[in-house]
């Protein structure tokens, strides 16, 4: 996380039973500028809010609409007042990022918020990243396929064919499997070498 974030605006989701930790934090929440919705119903599956605060401790699977940390579309905290590894692994199976203990310190919140966010944002980046290189190895057979058609229709070396292909990527600032793909269909001329 590059900034400090402002909260004004943003909504939270507190996925608890009433009681005194949520009182607390619903306080310390919209001193920082959350809109705070309370329920302890499963969360649907749109419209989801900025941040979730989930009870860990009574939480069951379909709570939240997702499983797994990579599939969260928000950052999570935990409120945890069990040691339980069984609890502890329901969290991070929800993708909590940061946990709250209970009874809940108001001291304890803004820095849970912060690390929850950065976490968020950070897995989210790394997902995004992963995705683009499990893309760019999917296309990988069209580059090859594309310097054999070049080796065949101009008689060049593999090394001179690959470096036709990463020349006019370079040229055109695309990636190669791109280029690779649009030369395969007949629709991308490349010039010759040198």
């Amino acid at each position: 996380m590059r900034q400090t974030p402002n909260f004004s605006g943003w909504r939270a989701t507190l996925l608890h039973r009433i009681d005194s930790n949520t009182e607390r934090l619903t306080r310390q929440l919209r001193l920082l500028g959350f809109s705070v919705e309370l329920s302890w119903e499963p969360m649907p599956n749109n419209n989801f809010p900025d941040l979730a605060l989930v009870d860990a401790d009574q939480g069951w699977d379909g709570l939240l609409p997702w499983s797994g940390a990579e599939n969260a579309p928000c950052p999570v905290v935990a409120l945890l007042g069990s040691e339980a590894p069984s609890r502890i692994a329901w969290a991070m199976n929800v993708g909590a990022s940061a946990i709250l203990a209970k009874p809940l310190s108001a001291s304890a919140v803004y820095p849970a918020l912060l690390m929850a966010i950065a976490i968020h944002e950070e897995r989210k980046t790394v997902r995004e990243r992963l995705d683009h290189y499990e893309e760019r190895i999917r296309m990988r057979p069209l580059v090859h396929a594309a310097v054999k058609a070049l080796m065949a229709s101009r008689n060049l070396s593999e090394e001179d064919a690959y470096a036709v292909l990463r020349s006019n990527a370079m040229r055109r600032r695309l990636p190669m499997e791109a280029i690779a793909a649009s030369f395969l269909a007949g629709t991308e001329s490349l010039p010759e070498v040198g």
